[in-house]
């Protein structure tokens, strides 16, 4: 995972691709494939997941760079899909008689198909250290990572990417100076 956390891989469904913004969520299918991609449930047949997802996207985006900033929060979008969740704990036993507790959700409306993405957001704003919430310091990246590194010094989305391009860039700078 790139960003290190499922919210923010969420979020980062809009990467610029050639010095525009490419929306990763083009059909109902992305969205799902990305939901299982990140762990979440997958079992929603219904409609409007697509526009759904988006809206939630951009919320969660307004929000996490309004917490970064310390600016106010609005939080009426997110609690009217953290309403519609609805779910329950479920306790299974595996073949060797080991107990395990785990939530199941209810898939009827595009909003609950998404409310485990909202549950963790709510998380991530409230518990979320965002000192290590960041975004991407290249100038051509919109993605945001949790910098989960010992140092706490991480710089880039991608060292492969983003990294990598500052590093040819600069060395490229350094030898046409000298």
């Amino acid at each position: 995972m790139l960003s290190d956390h499922p919210v923010l891989e969420f979020l980062n469904t809009t990467p610029m691709v050639e010095g525009k913004l490419r929306d990763l969520f083009r059909t109902d299918a992305d969205v799902l494939n990305t939901l299982a991609r990140l762990g979440w449930p997958t079992q929603f047949k219904g409609a409007a997941l697509l526009s759904a997802a988006r809206n939630l996207r951009e919320e969660l985006r307004q929000l996490i760079e309004n917490r970064k900033t310390g600016d106010p929060l609005d939080l009426a979008q997110l609690n009217k899909f953290l309403a519609e969740a609805r779910s329950h704990l479920e306790l299974s036993q595996d073949k060797k008689g080991s107990l395990a507790v785990h939530r199941v959700w209810e898939h009827r409306t595009a909003q609950q198909a998404l409310a485990p993405v909202a549950e963790a957001a709510a998380d991530l704003l409230a518990t979320g250290d965002f000192e290590l919430i960041r975004r991407c310091e290249s100038e051509t990246c919109v993605l945001w990572f949790y910098d989960r590194t010992r140092s706490h010094h991480r710089r880039w989305c991608s060292m492969a990417s983003c990294g990598n391009r500052h590093k040819v860039a600069a060395f490229r700078k350094r030898n046409s100076e000298a």
